[in-house]
């Protein structure tokens, strides 16, 4: 009978030992790899991101292996829709998102909102930039802003994305700062950053509203000059591109970009995705890849992150409302 007891006994701490070995496994596991979920095309801003992110953490070797995938549509909607519908099976997943999952949510492009996932940490910011082809007449955002007073018609801003969505809100906001009728913006709008490229570069519109970090590639591509950036410095990367601010528009935008797990993720393996996030600031090859995108640091993890959410559902709902895309 003693026998059986220690038998029993025995294999209870085995168990209890393998249970606490393999719990330690699986939150050692769940950063060896990370497959990153990106809600657009390649090339555009979350890709980059999220590829960024992925070099910076392998690279270092924070995880083992970074793995990418593209799944657009909807806005960024289907994404979302899918990590909530694979909750279960996702929990190696980050998926990337930005300021657009903020005002889709509030226009009613998709039905969920960043409550409905797990937030982890906002890594990165990037300011907006106004850009013109290098045959443009504008020199300065200040000649762009004087037209548009005298006639707001004569001034086209065009952007990679629909009516109402960030890069119009981004310019409404900057010649709203400068005295206008935002209202009034001539907004041309185009299903990609590349597509409204094309579109200034072949007179369709004048400006183009975009993410710094994709100003920047143009740039040194020799394909335009950036007028304006929406910081509230100038960026070392550019450091000849004046602020809004500098030219005497009080106007700031930063467009953070981070990254959400499933809505099942425990807060542990959150926590340790943010760890991870946290430690690759400090590593040289983040510095490489911070400085080549021309990215600000703007670390944001957990309960910071939806704090900082939450304030901007305000902010940006309350500039939506004034430009009529909301009631």
């Amino acid at each position: 009978m003693l026998s059986r007891f220690l038998t029993r006994q025995r294999s209870t701490l085995l168990a209890a030992a393998f249970a606490s070995t393999l719990t330690a496994g699986m939150a050692q596991a769940a950063n060896d790899q990370i497959h990153f979920l990106v809600p657009g095309g390649a090339g555009g801003g979350w890709d980059s991101t999220a590829r960024g992110v992925g070099e910076a953490l392998t690279k270092s070797g924070l995880i083992e292996r970074a793995s990418f995938e593209n799944l657009s549509g909807g806005g960024g909607g289907k994404a979302i829709a899918n990590l909530i519908e694979k909750a279960d099976q996702s929990h190696g997943t980050l998926m990337v998102n930005s300021t657009p999952i903020v005002i889709s949510s509030l226009s009613k492009v998709f039905p969920q909102s960043f409550r409905d996932l797990k937030p982890i940490a906002a890594v990165v910011g990037d300011y907006g930039a106004f850009v013109v082809p290098t045959s443009s007449k504008y020199m300065t955002f200040t000649e762009v802003v004087s037209d548009f007073n005298n006639d707001p018609r004569s001034v086209s801003i065009a952007g990679g994305s629909a009516r109402g969505s960030m890069d119009h809100l981004v310019a409404a906001m900057a010649f709203k700062a400068a005295g206008g009728d935002a209202r009034r913006l001539k907004y041309v709008a185009y299903d990609a950053g590349g597509t409204a490229m094309a579109g200034i570069l072949s007179g369709e519109a004048n400006i183009l509203s975009t993410g710094f970090s994709e100003a920047l590639v143009l740039a040194n591509a020799g394909e335009v000059r950036i007028l304006a950036i929406t910081g509230d410095e100038r960026s070392a990367t550019a450091p000849d591109v004046p602020t809004l601010k500098e030219l005497g528009y009080d106007a700031s935008f930063l467009n953070w970009r981070g990254f959400f797990g499933a809505p099942t993720l425990s807060d542990a393996e959150a926590d340790e995705y943010a760890n991870v996030l946290s430690k690759m600031y400090d590593t040289a090859e983040w510095e490489v890849v911070r400085d080549r995108n021309g990215w600000t640091e703007v670390f944001k993890p957990r309960a910071d992150f939806v704090a900082f959410l939450e304030n901007q559902e305000t902010v940006i709902g309350d500039l939506m409302r004034e430009l009529g895309f909301l009631r």
